[in-house]
C-alpha cells in the first residue's frame, strides 16, 4: 500500500457521518484532521508553522530561499463528500514523497499549506483563511462574524487557542493547489488530471423578506402579507433565469421566523449563491434576480431587501504557467471557487489542476476519485513542483 492510500484509510473515518462528511472549522473533527497534518508532516521532517487563523504551512527546503506552496484545505460543507479539499493536502505530502524518492534536492522552499475555512460553511465566507492571509478581507469585518449559533469568529478562535492573526505570504513566488474535479470536463475528455484556465465569477447574497405574522387557519389569503410566498417566486424566478442565460442561481439555505407550522412567516431569510462566465454576467443576474424580488414583494404587501455577504471576481490563471507545470494536459474551467483563486487575485501567479471525479459530483457523500487518479494526480503535481523548486535546463528559477 502506498502512503497516499495510507493516508486516506486514516482520514476516512474523521468527521464521517451516516449521512456524509462534517468537517465544520475548529469544530471536533477539523481539528483532529489539523493535528493528523501536523503529526504528517513531521513524521516527514517538515517544519510545520500556523497562524492565528488555524493556518499550517509545512516546510522542506532553505529557509533563506524564496517560496513555493501547494496544498488545499481539510473542511467541508455540511453532509460533502470526502475528496473536496482533503484530496489536495494529501497529494501534496505525497508529492513531497515522490520528490524526495526522486532525490531531488531543491533550491527553493516548498510549503504544503491547509487553509482554514475554505468552505465558509461556518461563517459564510468562503477561503476565509485564505482571504485574511492575503488582506482581502480585513480583520475588522471578519471579527464580526458569527457562526449560525450566534457565535463570533474571535470567540469561536480563543477557544481553539487562536487570537486571529494571520500569517505573512511574503517571499511566496507561486502557489499550485490540486483539487478534485467538481464536474465532469474530465469526465468527457477521458483524462484524469487537468489544469484550471479560470474560476468564475462568483458570490453569495442575502435576501432578507419581512411580512406580517398571522394565523394560519384564521387569517384569508388575500389578507396575507406572507414573505415564504415571496421567497419561493424569488427563488422560481432566479432558477429561470440562470436557466434562460446558462449561468447558475441557488438558493440553498434557508431560514424561517419564527418557524411555526401554523403560523405566517414574519421573516424569511434565504441565501443566493450566483455564478457566471464573467463578472458582468454576475452583475447582471443578481440585479435582474434581485429585481424580481422586489417586483413581487410589492404585489405580495412584503418587503425585501439584499445584502451581497462575499463576491469573488473571475479569475484567470496564467496560461504559459499552466502549459509549463502541466504540459499535454487539457485545461478546462470551474465554477467553484478555491483558495487558488483568492491569491491568483492577490498577484501570486497560481495554477490549479483537477482530477477526475467519475461521479461528476460534489459537496456530496456521491463525489469520488478512483486511486489511480489519484496517484496519477500525485506524479503530475510532483512533476509541477520539481519545475518550480528544482528547475532544470529550460525551466525558470
Amino acid at each position: 500500500m502506498s502512503d497516499v492510500e495510507s493516508m486516506w484509510r486514516t482520514l476516512a473515518p474523521l468527521g464521517h457521518t451516516s449521512s456524509g462528511y462534517r468537517r465544520r472549522p475548529y469544530d471536533a473533527a477539523e481539528t483532529e484532521m489539523r493535528a493528523w497534518f501536523v503529526e504528517e508532516a513531521q513524521a516527514r521532517g517538515l517544519v510545520v508553522e500556523g497562524d492565528g487563523l488555524g493556518n499550517l504551512v509545512a516546510w522542506w527546503g532553505p529557509d533563506d530561499a524564496p517560496a513555493v506552496l501547494t496544498g488545499s484545505h481539510l473542511d467541508s460543507v455540511p453532509d460533502g463528500g470526502a475528496f473536496d479539499g482533503p484530496l489536495g493536502v494529501v497529494s501534496a505530502l505525497g508529492a513531497v514523497d515522490l520528490l524526495r524518492e526522486r532525490g531531488v534536492a531543491p533550491v527553493k522552499r516548498l510549503g504544503v499549506s491547509v487553509f482554514a475555512e475554505e468552505e465558509g460553511s461556518r461563517f459564510g465566507i468562503a477561503c476565509l483563511g485564505s482571504r485574511l492571509v492575503t488582506g482581502s478581507l480585513t480583520w475588522e469585518r471578519a471579527r464580526e462574524l458569527r457562526d449560525a449559533e450566534g457565535r463570533a469568529l474571535p470567540d469561536v478562535l480563543a477557544a481553539s487557542g487562536l487570537d486571529g492573526v494571520p500569517m505573512g505570504l511574503d517571499g511566496v513566488e507561486a502557489f499550485v493547489e490540486l483539487h478534485v474535479e467538481q464536474g465532469r470536463g474530465l469526465v468527457d475528455l477521458d483524462a484524469p488530471v487537468g489544469m484550471a484556465a479560470c474560476i468564475w465569477p462568483h458570490g453569495r447574497w442575502r435576501f432578507d423578506f419581512t411580512g406580517e405574522p398571522n394565523h394560519a387557519g384564521t387569517t384569508r389569503m388575500e389578507d396575507r402579507a406572507d414573505p415564504m410566498l415571496t421567497y419561493a417566486v424569488t427563488a422560481l424566478s432566479a432558477a429561470k433565469q440562470a436557466r434562460l442565460t446558462g449561468q447558475r442561481a441557488t438558493f440553498g439555505r434557508v431560514a424561517v421566523e419564527p418557524n411555526s407550522t401554523n403560523g405566517i412567516p414574519s421573516r424569511v431569510t434565504a441565501w443566493l449563491d450566483a455564478r457566471c462566465a464573467t463578472d458582468a454576467e454576475l452583475e447582471r443576474l443578481v440585479a435582474v434576480i434581485s429585481e424580481q424580488a422586489a417586483a413581487r414583494a410589492e404585489r405580495d404587501g412584503t418587503w425585501v431587501m439584499v445584502t451581497a455577504e462575499s463576491v469573488s471576481p473571475s479569475v484567470d490563471f496564467p496560461a504559459d504557467l499552466a502549459a509549463r507545470l502541466g504540459p499535454g494536459l487539457p485545461v478546462l474551467p470551474t465554477q467553484a471557487g478555491h483558495d487558488a483563486g483568492v491569491l491568483a487575485a492577490a498577484g501570486i501567479p497560481t495554477a490549479m489542476m483537477f482530477v477526475r471525479n467519475p461521479t461528476g459530483v460534489s459537496h456530496s457523500p456521491e463525489e469520488h476519485a478512483e486511486m489511480a487518479d489519484c496517484l496519477a494526480g500525485v506524479d503530475a503535481l510532483a512533476d509541477a513542483l520539481e519545475r518550480l523548486v528544482a528547475p532544470g535546463e529550460g525551466d525558470d528559477a
